[in-house]
């Protein structure tokens, strides 16, 4: 027991791989997405801070590096079933707090438990930082599964991913990072060259266009 269990489990992050089940050209693990969701959550934050929004750069960080650790324990869900219901997303965010705050109140000392608590707990809040980690987090998704329909994946599941969450990202364009990201980079994915390019550009359009309605 203790704070070396914490850290031997990062390493099982890099085992745990994303959307399981499923064939894929490219394995993404949950280690690899919380990197690139760091990533992306702070470009998007400079874009915020360059339009005189103000950052707390300590929370955006926290929240992206751990916002996924809970999946250690449950391992990762795809998201159309994740989000089947309201009360199937509840159920499963009830099942990982608790599956955490065991783990806590096993593995750390006292003295770093409420810390730790506050740290795993789900980031998505309506702070700017959880805003900004729920675009980066769907930006993400969205890459990974244009990667897989780039590759000409036959799987239509990753046809549902891009479209939710291109939906979800859509639900955030009020944000400065999110209109930039809708403007200057959206597009220069869509430009790439791959097999079903029409139709992801009909499917692409047709999100957005129903998101200004």
């Amino acid at each position: 027991m203790g704070v070396h269990h914490y850290f031997k489990s990062l390493s099982d992050l890099e085992k745990l791989f994303r959307c399981p089940g499923r064939f894929k050209y490219h394995e993404h693990s949950v280690a690899s997405h919380s990197f690139k969701v760091t990533k992306i959550a702070q470009f998007l934050g400079t874009v915020e801070e360059e339009h005189g929004e103000e950052i707390d750069w300590k929370a955006l960080y926290e929240k992206a590096l751990n916002h996924d650790y809970a999946e250690i324990f449950t391992g990762d869900i795809k998201t159309p079933v994740k989000y089947a219901s309201e009360e199937l997303r509840k159920l499963f965010s009830q099942v990982e707090e608790e599956m955490v705050t065991k783990f806590i109140e096993q593995e750390f000392p006292p003295q770093f438990q409420d810390i730790y608590h506050n740290r795993f707990k789900d980031g998505k809040d309506d702070t700017i930082e959880g805003r900004i980690l729920s675009v980066a987090d769907k930006i993400d998704l969205l890459y990974e599964s244009f990667g897989e329909i780039q590759k000409g994946n036959p799987e239509s599941l990753f046809f549902e991913i891009y479209q939710e969450a291109l939906s979800t990202i859509l639900k955030f364009q009020e944000m400065h990072c999110v209109q930039y990201f809708l403007d200057t980079i959206l597009p220069d994915m869509l430009a790439e060259k791959f097999i079903p390019h029409s139709q992801l550009n009909d499917i692409t359009n047709k999100i957005i266009d129903d998101s200004q309605k």
